[in-house]
């Protein structure tokens, strides 16, 4: 087909009347440029700016009530995620310096009461010194802050004359994947911005943070966001932005958030006790994986594992045994090790419970009465757990671990056996060949490997010059990686 170019030119004003009216006919007479567009067309126009309405009334709505948390701390106290693969979102903060060197940090919150700021633990961890700038441009002192950094929570207080909006806490409990949201905070120090996205998952577990499920998002969520709400379109506060998956420290597609549900129920006891108050059974828990459901006699992610049990603690009174499978408590079904750790911690102190166990291929009914969790819990439960063997190779450049159920799940790498890579020299065979850290080794030279042992006996017959065949798994799948010396 003949396209109709159009030079625009001074030439056209010379033509005369009636050839130029021919000739603009015989142009009009193809599809002119400017045409309206078609209904169908029209139809998809106005969806897309309805969305975009409902995305500017959501942010509309919860902008006024986010601030910047900022922050003083002297070097010497500085925590956070730093260097991690999940890096913490407090901002471009030097980590290196004379102790007695003031550090500036930046964070976000919103404001949930009458001057009440709502926020991440590892924003205002270790400050010297808080203040908030309202979204007014007002600047406070924070007079009083109040963590619970097992769920990476903070509420901030500070005086307030009454005059500030306050956002509305939504209920994250109806979120599902797909379901958009915005993130607002203020990222590179960039105050108040704004970024869209939806559910991408629900119920992702971080080892930087022992007490919560968060919500995975691909709205963009960079350094500074963190403490800043994740909003749906209602504009309704459903999670607070917490940490991001991360190589190079900026956004790569993958953040995560606290669901509000949990801050809900944190909320007042920090406000009100000071401190989060939770229940216990006294046990060390894993998941269903298939290989350890086979073991025990039920489905994968049918019931949570009993790894081991605290002596004189509720569970040992209740009758709770290792290898024991916890179907249900109090009629909930159990499928993730967060099921039960949630329900459980939630409950009333002191009060009991009904629990449905598959021991033996036997199913047993329990009762067990929880009690106000230790402050000493954690490291007595760590107490239970095996120590992980460790075997470095010099000559590859890498040194390995076992893969544990626990790490297993945070990987995926549910169902497998095999060594897990911890370390790579990049300049050693290992790291030439693209291996990284959290790769896990399950076949050397066609041998199939379960753990650090079988890995270590492969290496003695193995040879650089050779080379060796390993076949690892990763985020990406499988693959073969042959290393051999130069």
């Amino acid at each position: 087909m003949k396209k109709w170019v159009l030079p625009i030119s001074r030439r056209w004003m010379a033509i005369p009347g009636i050839t130029a009216v021919m000739l603009a006919a015989a142009i009009c007479s193809r599809p002119c440029l400017g045409q309206a567009p078609a209904e169908e067309d029209q139809q998809a126009i106005a969806q897309a700016n309805s969305l975009s309405r409902a995305f500017r009334a959501a942010a509309k709505s919860v902008i006024p009530t986010v601030v910047t948390v900022r922050t003083t701390t002297r070097s010497s106290n500085l925590g956070g995620l730093g260097g991690n693969p999940l890096e913490d979102l407090f901002g471009d903060v030097p980590r290196r310096g004379r102790p007695d060197v003031p550090l500036p940090g930046m964070g976000s919150g919103v404001v949930i009461g009458d001057g009440l700021v709502l926020t991440n633990n590892h924003v205002v961890e270790g400050a010297d010194e808080v203040t908030i700038d309202l979204s007014d441009g007002r600047r406070r002192p924070v007079t009083e802050i109040k963590t619970d950094p097992q769920t990476d929570l903070a509420v901030l207080r500070f005086e307030s004359d009454g005059s500030l909006p306050i956002a509305k806490l939504g209920d994250s409990d109806k979120l599902d994947i797909g379901d958009w949201v915005i993130a607002v905070g203020n990222p590179f120090e960039l105050e108040q911005t704004v970024s869209a996205g939806i559910i991408s998952a629900k119920g992702r577990s971080l080892g930087s943070v022992e007490r919560a499920r968060f919500l995975q998002t691909d709205a963009a969520i960079n350094p500074g966001n963190s403490g800043g709400p994740l909003v749906n379109l209602a504009g309704e506060v459903v999670g607070i932005n917490t940490a991001i998956f991360s190589r190079s420290g900026g956004y790569q597609g993958i953040g995560f958030a606290i669901p509000i549900n949990l801050a809900k129920w944190v909320i007042p006891q920090l406000t009100e006790g000071g401190s989060v108050r939770r229940a216990y059974l006294g046990v060390r828990i894993g998941p269903v994986t298939p290989t350890r459901g086979e073991e025990l006699g039920v489905a994968p992610n049918q019931g949570v594992v009993i790894e081991g049990v605290i002596d004189d603690s509720p569970a040992a009174r209740g009758g709770l045994r290792k290898d024991d499978v916890v179907l249900s408590f109090d009629g909930h079904a159990m499928q993730q090790v967060a099921d039960l750790q949630e329900i459980v911690e939630r409950s009333g102190a002191d009060s009991e419970h009904k629990l449905k166990v598959m021991r033996g291929g036997k199913l047993l009914d329990l009762q067990v009465v929880v009690e106000a969790m230790p402050e000493d819990f954690g490291r007595a439960a760590r107490v239970l757990a095996p120590t992980p063997k460790f075997f470095s190779d010099d000559k590859l450049g890498l040194t390995v671990m076992d893969l544990s159920d626990y790490m297993a799940e945070q990987l995926g790498f549910e169902g497998k056996k095999g060594a897990l890579i911890m370390s790579v020299d990049k300049s050693r065979p290992a790291g030439r060949e693209g291996l990284t850290d959290g790769m896990l080794i399950v076949e050397v030279d066609s041998k199939a490997v379960t753990g650090v042992a079988d890995f270590a006996e492969a290496m003695k017959n193995a040879s650089l010059s050779d080379g060796i065949a390993l076949e690892v798994f990763s985020e990406t799948g499988s693959r073969t990686v042959i290393l051999k010396s130069k």
